[in-house]
């Protein structure tokens, strides 16, 4: 049995749920959301917090910094609290309540960015944030997993290698867009192989990481109001955009199954989907999607019909895909 002492010990690699009967297609889910910080965001902050303690820039006296949409926050929380370093995460309003509440209990200050950059929204101004603190106050050790390649170097490391020992003849890999180190550690681990999979990024309609227009956004996690700068998309093969409504639709869709995911793994879920009935009709090719984490830190949000109706119904018109979004999960039952 697994027997540990600090709760960054623990990572699930190695549990994957197969879809074909709700999608109608072949495709493995990797459930990244059982351990301790509940998303594929500890190893990204493990392993940056481990390289800065090595090469000395975080050491006695510093307090850690960081912007994020929440899953981050968790897990850098978690491991500042089990390595009694002070830690102040940098939020903004679309953050999910729970998510918050759980970083300050782990003991993080939590500093909310309410209105959003002219040019670089939410991100932009919590980036900006970021860096006059820094200016600020030189004890802040800023973890940036934005241009940090320690974020894409777990991901090589750790859940490519995972990956690849399930499915040695892996025909395709989905993986959601955020910060883009775990789609850029799976990219570049498995182009180092023989017969690499077709990789397939997958982002939320109106993120401007794939070069698309920007537009209002409302579940954390995927999509970018600014360029990605860890994005090399010479290591993609191709992009599917999802728009939030679908996201919904498909978290709801496995929910009513039992199968309570966040909202990253409804936007990849749903993407893998088009683009497998799209690509591969004759389910010739094994495919692998990441689901990042699960749903309870979104019951207020993608699982709320007044969260869906007050962020959604924005028009005329407008309503009755919103009541598909609604209704998605009666009708699965």
């Amino acid at each position: 049995m697994p027997v540990i002492s600090t709760p960054y010990e623990f990572i699930q690699d190695d549990l994957y749920v197969q879809l074909e009967p709700y999608i109608g297609h072949s495709l493995f889910l990797k459930c990244e959301g059982f351990n301790f910080a509940g998303s594929v965001k500890l190893k990204a902050a493990r392993e940056i917090v481990t390289k800065l303690e090595d090469d000395g820039t975080i050491r006695s006296g510093s307090m850690l910094i960081e912007s994020t949409s929440g899953n981050m926050g968790i897990a850098i929380a978690m491991i500042a609290a089990s390595k009694a370093l002070p830690f102040l995460c940098v939020i903004d309003p679309r953050c999910n309540s729970l998510t918050r509440r759980v970083i300050e209990a782990l003991g993080a200050r939590v500093h909310v960015v309410e209105e959003p950059d002219a040019n670089g929204g939410y991100l932009g101004g919590r980036l900006r944030y970021v860096r006059e603190a820094c200016a600020a106050d030189p004890r802040y050790v800023w973890l940036d997993q934005y241009h940090n390649a320690a974020n894409w170097q777990a991901h090589y490391r750790l859940t490519g290698p995972a990956v690849a020992r399930q499915f040695p003849h892996l025909g395709v890999l989905f993986v959601g867009t955020g910060t883009a180190g775990t789609l850029m550690g799976c990219a570049r681990y498995f182009r180092s192989r023989s017969n690499p999979p077709l990789i397939v990024a997958v982002d939320s309609v109106g993120s401007v990481a794939f070069g698309g227009p920007a537009s209002a956004r409302h579940i954390p996690g995927l999509g970018s109001a600014v360029p990605v700068a860890n994005l090399d998309t010479a290591y993609i093969d191709d992009v599917v955009m999802v728009d939030e409504l679908d996201t919904v639709r498909t978290c709801r869709m496995l929910a009513a199954h039992g199968f309570l995911f966040g909202g990253s793994t409804g936007t990849v879920v749903h993407g893998a989907a088009a683009w497998l009935a799209e690509h591969d009709p004759g389910r010739r090719l094994t495919g692998v999607a990441l689901a990042p984490d699960l749903g309870e830190r979104y019951l207020d949000s993608i699982y709320s019909d007044a969260w869906v109706r007050t962020n959604y119904l924005v028009g005329p018109g407008s309503d009755a895909p919103v009541a598909r979004a609604l209704t998605t999960a009666a009708a699965d039952r």
